[in-house]
C-alpha cells in the first residue's frame, strides 16, 4: 500500500563537520553554501551534500515538492558547485557531531 503523506516525515540531522564554507550572503543574509554531491539515503530519496558539512534531502514528491530534475543524473551532476540555501545553517543548527 501506499505511505501516508499526512503523516509527518521526521528528518534526522545529518551534519557532519564544522565549516566556514556556510556564510551570509550579502544581499539576503541568509547562508549559502556550495553543493558538493549527491547520494540516496536508505529509502531511495537523494540527499544533497554541502560544502558547510550538513546534508539536505531534496525530494520530488508534486504536488508539494516538484524537484524533477533531482531524478536525472546528468541534472544533478550540473548543480554540483552551485550556491544552495542551506536550511541547517539558516536555523543555527547545533550538532555534536559538528563541535560549534
Amino acid at each position: 500500500m501506499g505511505q501516508d503523506l499526512l503523516q509527518k516525515n521526521v528528518e534526522r540531522g545529518s551534519v557532519t563537520k564544522a565549516s566556514t564554507d556556510c556564510e551570509p550572503t550579502m544581499d539576503e543574509g541568509s547562508p549559502v553554501s556550495l553543493i558538493t554531491g549527491f547520494h540516496q539515503d536508505e529509502e531511495g530519496h537523494w540527499v544533497v551534500s554541502l560544502s558547510c558539512g550538513h546534508t539536505q534531502h531534496l525530494r520530488h514528491q508534486p504536488p508539494w515538492q516538484a524537484r524533477p530534475w533531482v531524478l536525472d543524473a546528468e541534472q544533478r551532476q550540473r548543480r554540483i558547485g552551485q550556491a544552495f540555501a542551506c536550511g541547517w545553517c539558516a536555523r543555527g543548527a547545533v550538532s555534536d557531531t559538528l563541535g560549534r
